[in-house]
């Protein structure tokens, strides 16, 4: 018996669409979110800063290490905010004329090519009688940069220039980590003055603040927050988490079912304001004054990741945090 030609391709049509269909069945339907890594956020790649310390404190030359492009700087010479988005916890310091270097943050083997590993620890600089500072240093990656030398060790948030230009509203901010964090209960508060402990549990964290920023004519610096997404770890991993998706709220985060306090603003009494440089090249405190609306854009981000949450000179000795594949979505 022969077929029409329009019953052939009707047949045809019929066997083509059942083939369609069992195939889409075993393939994935794609999303429509994208992730993206960010400059440098694999850590694959490591300045190695090797410095010459002052031969009061030895004389050594003491290797620390800034994420961004494969390089080695030799020499007692201030990183260039132009070369990488990342500053760290890694100090290069001259105090009173004392070249001293302490490191916080290093590369390490990770799952896949190299990690970052930061680690709440000591800072020590003693100069025969001339000098003796000692202060808890929590290993710290950050959008922003150092205002090397440091030469002022008594306001460690205002020799960092927080932030960078940003102007995206991604969905979520995708890290890979793995923790250990201190069962001891014991908090080490140590600044350049003075040395306590207390009871309590220091946690590793997580930060993406976006503000939309400007500068009055007195110089001083104001922000809404447009976005906001934090995440305070706890506990110890075992092993690496992968993939772990921190969304990010927009405007009014106390609006949110995800809010928590320590979300909250920051205004310029806050110990943990950050600051930024001023047209008159001064470093200020950026003051938060209010939530942004939901459409608003982001003029800056704030990305720290860091193994205390406590903040400056204070934490729980023992704390690390390995850190990978930092990606916005």
């Amino acid at each position: 018996m022969v077929m029409a030609p329009n019953e052939r391709h009707n047949k045809r049509h019929s066997f083509i669409v059942t083939i369609l269909s069992i195939v889409s069945f075993f393939i994935p339907i794609q999303s429509h979110s994208q992730e993206k890594l960010v400059e440098f956020g694999d850590f694959e790649e490591w300045i190695v800063r090797d410095i010459k310390e002052s031969r009061i404190v030895g004389g050594n030359v003491e290797r620390i290490y800034a994420v961004g492009p494969t390089d080695t700087m030799i020499g007692n010479t201030s990183l260039s905010p132009d070369v990488t988005i990342w500053g760290s916890s890694n100090a290069f310091a001259k105090i009173i004329g004392v070249i001293k270097t302490s490191m916080s943050v290093q590369p390490e083997d990770g799952p896949s090519g190299r990690c970052a590993r930061l680690q709440t620890c000591y800072a020590e600089c003693k100069a025969l009688g001339i000098i003796n500072i000692k202060v808890l240093a929590g290993g710290s990656l950050f959008w922003g940069y150092t205002l090397e030398p440091i030469s002022n060790p008594y306001e460690p948030y205002k020799n960092i220039v927080w932030g960078i230009p940003f102007t995206e509203k991604p969905q979520a901010l995708i890290v890979d980590y793995k923790s250990v964090i201190s069962t001891d209960n014991i908090i080490t508060r140590c600044t350049p003055f003075t040395h306590s402990t207390y009871e309590g549990k220091d946690s590793a964290e997580i930060l993406l603040f976006l503000q939309h920023r400007w500068e009055d004519e007195d110089g001083n610096i104001y922000a809404k927050r447009v976005g906001t997404s934090m995440y305070y770890i706890e506990e110890s991993t075992d092993g690496w988490i992968f993939n772990h998706r921190m969304p990010i709220i927009y405007g009014d985060a106390t609006q949110s079912a995800d809010y928590k306090p320590y979300m909250d603003l920051r205004d310029k009494d806050d110990p943990k304001v950050f600051y930024y440089l001023n047209k008159n090249g001064d470093n200020v405190p950026v003051e938060e004054i209010g939530w942004a609306e939901e459409d608003e854009l982001p003029t800056h981000a704030v990305l720290t990741i860091t193994s205390g949450g406590k903040g400056a000179y204070e934490g729980a000795i023992g704390n690390i945090l390995w850190v990978d594949n930092v990606r916005l979505e």
